[in-house]
């Protein structure tokens, strides 16, 4: 795995799940990482875990990420993790949940990136990893309407991103999962009333036979910080299930 040594990385939602396994596999690979998120009693466990530094972080608000992104200097490296699952149909999904889930799936994204590319483009470098999903363009996924419309999105943004700034040395890549542990997980299995019978749906589903770990998707956002050859790529590792 390429050396990070020397890099500054930006991981938004990194309390729990993918974001917290990235943020100690960044520092792993020799990156200092400052770790955000808005739920600070877990992301607490992660300060000072090998060149992880924690940050209180609502990407909702704007004028928190400019000053958060100010008070860091410089971002080599932004990891977007931030995102939210809605269950549902277009006819379950109000206009309150589109409106939440762009928010929080795609102008959150916006707003980071916004935050951090000046300083990317003036040291003519610079790698942002953006969250999707196979929930979106890639594949049709039932019940998940407004997160599928608004992962597609975070698609689009990303090769947008990528073709505006690849001259001026900037990175833009999307991963996108498919199911995953995650404390989330398990509260959406939970929801839908009988775990058991619901985790074994997920996971028969998955031609590997099993959910992927938060883990495994971290190994592919340290390689895209540093695929250097690399830009507008929605990278699919979802144990098989687009095949």
């Amino acid at each position: 795995m390429k050396s990070l040594e020397g890099k500054t990385v930006l991981v938004t939602a990194a309390a729990q799940g993918i974001g917290r396994a990235s943020a100690l596999a960044f520092a792993s690979a020799g990156a200092k990482v400052y770790a955000t998120d808005v739920n600070m009693d877990p992301l607490a466990a992660l300060d000072g875990k090998g060149g992880v530094e924690t940050r209180k972080l609502d990407v909702l608000n704007a004028s928190q990420v400019d000053a958060t992104v100010n008070e860091i200097g410089v971002v080599d490296i932004l990891f977007n993790c931030a995102g939210f699952v809605h269950a549902g149909t277009v006819l379950d999904a109000t206009d309150d949940d589109l409106a939440f889930a762009f928010d929080l799936n795609v102008k959150a994204m916006v707003r980071t990136i916004r935050a951090v590319l000046p300083g990317m483009i003036q040291r003519r470098h610079g790698a942002i990893i953006n969250m999707a999903s196979v929930a979106s363009s890639v594949k049709g996924v039932p019940n998940r309407f407004a997160y599928s419309v608004t992962k597609s999105a975070v698609l689009g943004l990303t090769k947008s991103v990528a073709v505006d700034y690849v001259a001026q040395g900037i990175r833009c890549n999307a991963i996108c999962p498919g199911t995953v542990e995650s404390p989330s997980l398990v509260e959406r299995l939970k929801a839908q009333g009988d775990y058991e019978t619901t985790r074994a749906a997920f996971i028969a589903r998955q031609p590997m036979g099993r959910i992927g770990t938060p883990e495994e998707i971290a190994d592919l956002a340290v390689y895209l910080a540093g695929a250097t050859y690399t830009t507008g790529q929605a990278y699919c590792i979802d144990g098989g299930w687009t095949i």
